[in-house]
């Protein structure tokens, strides 16, 4: 059996394949190192921001024929303002053409889409509208639910959530991580299992804070833009070869005493 077929078969109908045993839940990318493939190749950077596309949606129908049940790609941080306005610019357009290329492709292969964070006025509004129309268009989707975060920061999120529940009046001793993590955006996205940082940068860089807080993580050297199927289901067999114990023991290690 190919590495492939071992870590998940697709389905005939577009919804995702069953999860092999091993197969992590949710996995979230960092897709990283647009500029530096531009760079090696003389070309501006806004080149390797357009050649991410294949790989995004590469990586999308790989993660869906896997059996990924959640799959979260890190687009925009709140700390990517600070690029020149020219490529924060060139970036914005480009998601919208993307969104708006690819959205009956995701809505038919029954994809549910989120965009997590969009909060800043910065964000043109015709943006923000496409990405109100694709979460409405597939809303009602079954199959993997697929979360981009865009003018996302962890520490924001978690700030957010500390506000709200002051203003909802729950006592502080009231509070639990189970209570917190109900008010954070989309509160019913489970823990990410599996972080894949592309380019070999090893850095959170703020990425979903509190929900990778016992996510396996991955760095493979390879740049995002030339980041395929291939390369994603290496991380997933790496995912496959590691032990959680999420800060105990498995059963067979009883009695070792290694920590």
């Amino acid at each position: 059996m190919s590495r492939r077929q071992a870590v998940g078969a697709s389905d005939a109908h577009g919804s995702g394949g069953e999860r092999s045993r091993g197969t992590p839940r949710h996995v979230a990318c960092v897709m990283d190192g647009n500029g530096r493939w531009a760079a090696r190749r003389s070309l501006p950077r806004t080149s390797g921001h357009r050649a991410a596309e294949t790989a995004v949606i590469d990586v999308i129908e790989a993660a869906r024929s896997a059996g990924i049940g959640w799959l979260s790609l890190y687009a925009f941080s709140t700390e990517n303002w600070r690029r020149p306005s020219t490529e924060v610019d060139f970036l914005m357009q480009l998601v919208r053409r993307v969104v708006r290329k690819h959205a009956p492709l995701l809505h038919a292969r029954g994809i549910r889409c989120r965009f997590l964070g969009v909060t800043d006025p910065r964000v043109p509004v015709p943006l923000a509208r496409d990405f109100a129309d694709l979460m409405m268009l597939t809303g009602r989707n079954r199959g993997m639910t697929l979360t981009v975060a865009f003018d996302h920061g962890g520490r924001g999120d978690i700030v957010e959530a500390a506000r709200s529940l002051i203003r909802s009046g729950v006592p502080a001793e009231a509070v639990s991580e189970q209570s917190f993590a109900a008010h954070l955006p989309f509160p019913d996205t489970p823990d990410v299992d599996l972080v894949i940082r592309t380019s070999g940068e090893q850095r959170i860089s703020n990425f979903m804070l509190w929900q990778v807080a016992y996510a396996e993580w991955v760095f493979p050297p390879v740049l995002w833009p030339d980041f395929r199927a291939p390369h994603f289901l290496e991380c997933l067999h790496t995912y496959q070869q590691r032990d959680r114990r999420f800060g105990g023991v498995l059963p067979h290690q009883n009695g070792d005493p290694r920590p």
